[in-house]
């Protein structure tokens, strides 16, 4: 679907996670929303992501915690996720295709997609030497 045949609130909460480096929760997205002056219901914000994801304009990321982060980058990769900060960033670097195949192998499943985790402390975290960052 193209961006044209979204609704007014669907099309401000398109544009604010495509704009978001840190992946925003539906909270975030809510807050972004007041502070744009937007006043959108909360159902509406749920309900509009929901349709955006199953429509594939954006992805639903269940990283850390109780709450779903949204993605505007639709492609395959990874994401990297700080334990002292929770930040999130993304990782662009494939996975292995011949690992892949062995997964493929072993399980006998065909992978339509691939979505990993990794779990680590961040550069500005180790800097500021937060307790339990090693």
């Amino acid at each position: 679907m193209s961006r044209s045949g979204l609704t007014a609130p669907r099309k401000l909460i398109l544009d604010i996670v495509s704009e978001s480096h840190d992946h925003p929760t539906a909270s975030d997205i809510i807050d972004r929303l007041k502070h744009q002056g937007q006043t959108v219901a909360y159902a509406t914000v749920y309900n509009s992501l929901r349709y955006l994801t199953d429509n594939g304009m954006i992805r639903e990321l269940k990283l850390e915690g109780d709450a779903s982060r949204y993605d505007a980058r639709t492609e395959d990769h990874h994401h990297i996720v700080c334990t002292s900060c929770g930040r999130v960033d993304e990782i662009l670097t494939g996975s292995p295709k011949n690992w892949l195949q062995e997964i493929e192998a072993e399980t006998g499943y065909t992978i339509t997609e691939e979505q990993l985790l990794f779990k680590g402390v961040c550069a500005e975290c180790r800097t500021l030497n937060k307790p339990g960052v090693q």
